[in-house]
């Protein structure tokens, strides 16, 4: 009987709960205090009391109340490391949670990305021809549109790289400083064909015609870029002077076996040229053509532009292995010297590309 007592006034008397937290919801509405009726035993009778008066001084209701307030403030604690990363509380949900905010995070750097590229295509559209890329109103991919972006980044660099190598040449730094800006604008040219060998896939058109370049550097153009034996012959040999006996020796017969191998290259373009002539102009060009012969047609003519691709690789691969063995051939200065004559021809070229756009017209 008195523990049926103690258990129905437990559960009559609600404890207040202590609003210490304001902001998560109440489970209990505190009531205001009822006079309960002490139970006729001399064994619990004080402790009847303490349950059923819990806002009275006594040493049980002062220990009940600390005890749901640390419990409370214990609860609130582990939520609140749950939701903080580092911390020694974490909850098995912690890791679940991390994982979540690093992908958000990760969306939300790629959101600024895209916006920052679709800037960029817009700002490139606007520029057109002036700036080496098609004009707004062209036939321009969006792989093309990338590679015209990147090249103009690249181009920035190499100022950058040309700057140092000057700076470098005229304040007659050790050769082993010198060397390391040198590598360093060797390994920026390799990264201008990884560039040009990611675009020969999506838009190998783009790459041949040189709309990515200037319109005075386009009417140098070969295969997407320029003739390693013109530019050892023309630009270099003349900026290297003295050269020994031996690296003389070596740049010429570079210089003929790059030749060689444009040549080669030539021919075997011309063909594939005259190749597909032919099989666009197989049959009545005049007259209606049949359906199933015209697809068949043009699926060979498919196959026959995919060989394009080879092409500028194999011209691209000619013109990374020419400024690799010349970074070999010469000395430290002598291929800062190298590298800067080649940068600064053909920052020349777009200066004079510039030049003729804003020439005066009647």
């Amino acid at each position: 009987m008195v523990i049926s007592s103690l258990h129905l006034s437990f559960f009559t008397t609600r404890p207040p709960t202590l609003e210490i937290f304001p902001s998560w919801p109440m489970r209990f509405q505190q009531t205001p205090k009822e006079n309960s009726q002490p139970v006729e035993s001399t064994d619990s009778g004080s402790a009847q009391n303490a349950i059923s008066q819990p806002d009275s001084d006594s040493p049980v209701s002062i220990k009940a109340s600390s005890d749901q307030c640390s419990e409370l403030q214990q609860q609130r604690q582990g939520m609140m490391a749950s939701d903080v990363p580092g911390t020694g509380a974490a909850t098995p949900n912690h890791q679940p949670r991390t994982q979540e905010k690093a992908y958000v995070q990760q969306l939300e750097s790629s959101r600024i990305k895209l916006t920052q590229l679709e800037q960029d295509l817009q700002r490139a559209r606007s520029q057109g021809l002036l700036f080496g890329g098609a004009s707004a109103g062209g036939n321009t991919s969006s792989a093309a549109a990338i590679f015209d972006m990147e090249h103009d980044r690249w181009l920035d660099e190499n100022y950058k790289h040309m700057t140092n190598l000057r700076g470098g040449l005229q304040a007659h730094l050790p050769e082993s400083d010198l060397r390391v800006i040198l590598d360093e604008c060797l390994a920026h040219y390799d990264e201008m064909f990884r560039l040009k060998g990611v675009a020969a896939k999506s838009d190998v058109f783009h790459l041949i015609t040189g709309m990515w370049t200037t319109p005075a550097e386009r009417c140098f153009l070969w295969m997407g870029g320029f003739r390693p034996s013109e530019l050892l012959k023309e630009i270099l040999i003349p900026q290297l002077d003295p050269l020994t006996e031996q690296q003389l020796v070596g740049i010429c017969n570079l210089q003929q076996s790059s030749q060689q191998a444009e040549e080669a290259l030539s021919q075997g373009l011309e063909k594939l040229h005259q190749s597909l002539r032919d099989t666009v102009s197989s049959g009545s060009l005049c007259e209606g053509t049949n359906v199933g012969n015209y697809m068949d047609q043009m699926g060979v003519a498919l196959g026959k532009l995919a060989n394009l691709e080879g092409f500028v690789r194999q011209a691209d691969n000619l013109r990374q292995q020419t400024l690799h063995q010349l970074h070999r051939f010469l000395t430290v200065r002598q291929a800062a010297r190298c590298f800067l004559a080649i940068g600064e021809y053909h920052s020349r070229l777009r200066a004079l590309s510039s030049l003729w756009a804003s020439r005066p017209r009647e």
